[in-house]
């Protein structure tokens, strides 16, 4: 399943994106949104969602889309988590992961604005595989069983501001991956059972129509079944929260390209996850 919140930011309505261009389908006679209650309630039983006939259809054109979890209650990250991307970094490759937490309020629709913080010099795009959890996972026995955990998938960008999380960090990296809208996500959640390996999506960014990023996530360190397993032996994992799983070499960073400025315009795409598109703003 495709899922989807569509509507002026804090009044999204849920939607389910029918398959083979049937067009869209209104998910409120199941559940007021695509929340974390949600989510657990569709993980423990994909039955929840009934046959598409006996959901009404609902127009989305000149919609705001938003982004498709409402409000995690965490947003996880992991740094470094491609050998390329750490090596651009100046660092090596990390033997353990990299976890950083991301302010859940960061997290917008996919085509919202970015916006670039006020004294920022140094702001960054980072393509990202979400994953997103559906099922609580603490102290999980084994690798083997943390994709049971997992409720779906999503383009994530893992917006930086390289200044604020290098030079101003005071040892940590979450003020420059803080900032509002740093976390653009969507444009869908798609469900588990339709990504049958997560370690086997082409990721791409660009700005201003340049390509940027082309990886796959079979290059990730860490692959997505070890760090659920990993961070749950140091946490509890909630339904709706969002770990984002690192991103791969071509981001600013590398000395490679010029950081964002405003009108700049960052697309990311992810296979069969769909595409984004954000405008750069100057925060007001």
């Amino acid at each position: 399943m495709r899922l989807m919140r569509v509507g002026e930011a804090g009044r999204e309505r849920p939607v389910l994106v029918a398959p083979d261009g049937q067009g869209y389908r209104d998910l409120r006679p199941v559940t007021d949104d695509i929340d974390g209650a949600f989510l657990a309630a569709l993980t423990e039983d994909p039955g929840l969602i009934p046959d598409l006939s006996l959901l009404p259809s609902t127009e989305i054109d000149g919609e705001r889309l938003g982004a498709p979890v409402a409000r995690p209650s965490a947003v996880l990250c992991v740094g470094q988590n491609y050998a390329a991307h750490a090596a651009e970094s100046g660092a090596e490759p990390p033997r353990q992961p990299i976890i950083f937490y991301k302010s859940p309020n960061t997290v917008v629709g996919p085509r919202d604005d970015v916006l670039i913080p006020r004294g920022a010099e140094r702001t960054d795009w980072e393509v990202e595989l979400a994953v997103v959890i559906g099922r609580r996972a603490r102290y999980l026995d084994s690798v083997d069983d943390a994709l049971a955990h997992v409720a779906g998938y999503a383009v994530s960008d893992d917006v930086s501001e390289r200044a604020f999380q290098l030079e101003d960090s005071g040892g940590q990296w979450s003020k420059g991956k803080s900032c509002e809208t740093f976390n653009p996500l969507g444009p869908v959640l798609v469900t588990a059972d339709e990504v049958p390996d997560p370690q086997r999506l082409r990721m791409r960014s660009w700005v201003n129509g340049e390509p940027r990023q082309d990886s796959t996530t079979a290059d990730m360190i860490f692959s997505v079944a070890t760090l659920v397993h990993h961070l749950s032996q140091y946490l509890v994992l909630e339904p709706g929260d969002i770990v984002n799983t690192g991103t791969p070499e071509g981001v600013a960073l590398s000395g490679r390209f010029p950081y964002l400025a405003p009108d700049d315009v960052v697309e990311l795409e992810i296979e069969g996850l769909g595409r984004q598109r954000s405008v750069c703003r100057p925060a007001p």
